[in-house]
């Protein structure tokens, strides 16, 4: 579903990403960790087009997304939802969902997407800013799957977020994959959470990947040694 082939990308002269080859199968969840400043953020957001490659290839379901903008990967079926939600603070929780719609020319939000969310359907009129982190998070998320994604792109989603709702997080992400077929690739530094969503984990370190492993055969002491500070 995602193909990343010899991706590199920098800000001005310094090169932050370094040829990284990758691929999420269709309805896999894959974890990227590693610590800050090691280039997870940067990975999100040369995927979406916010970042330009410097070079390499990105394609999803076959055709290739490279060269487009963001706005034009939301329309060949790619989501994202950034490092701190970034959702609109003074539009109630409905508007902000209805955001996502732009691309897909409906006019209404699907009822599946609130179903996912039942606080979201409770707060449908209240203010994005009068919402818990936690809710603002899923609000993000249930923006991102108004869009009718192929691949959603989650960046540090349990940032700023407690424990128990760490675990629904995860619940409802499999959930997601498992009625949507959607491919999710989420950046972390949680590795409970990682294990408790991911298929598979890969951990970042400088731009280069250090480490891929099935969640099944994970090496977990080796894996919390490249987040240790």
């Amino acid at each position: 579903m995602l193909n990343v082939q010899e991706l590199r990308a920098a800000y001005g002269e310094s090169e932050v990403l370094h040829g990284l080859d990758f691929t999420v199968a269709p309805g896999e969840i894959v974890a990227i960790m590693g610590r800050n400043g090691m280039g997870k953020t940067t990975l999100m957001k040369t995927l979406m087009g916010i970042v330009p490659a410097r070079s390499g290839v990105v394609s999803v379901d076959g055709t290739e997304i490279t060269g487009l903008k963001s706005h034009q990967r939301v329309a060949s079926g790619v989501a994202y939802v950034p490092q701190g939600r970034m959702i609109f603070s003074a539009m109630t929780v409905q508007e902000n969902v209805e955001t996502g719609l732009t691309v897909t020319g409906k006019k209404k939000v699907p009822e599946n997407i609130y179903e996912l969310f039942p606080v979201l359907l409770e707060m449908k009129g209240r203010r994005g800013g009068n919402l818990s982190g936690g809710q603002q998070q899923q609000l993000a998320i249930a923006r991102a799957l108004a869009s009718d994604p192929k691949i959603l792109l989650l960046d540090e989603p349990t940032e700023g977020i407690q424990p128990s709702i760490i675990r629904d997080m995860a619940r409802t992400l499999r959930r997601i994959r498992d009625e949507r077929g959607l491919s999710i690739v989420v950046s972390e530094q949680v590795l409970s959470f990682a294990l408790d969503v991911a298929d598979r984990v890969m951990v970042i370190e400088n731009g280069n990947f250090v480490h891929d492993s099935p969640r099944a055969g994970i090496d977990e002491a080796r894996v919390s040694k490249f987040l240790s500070v």
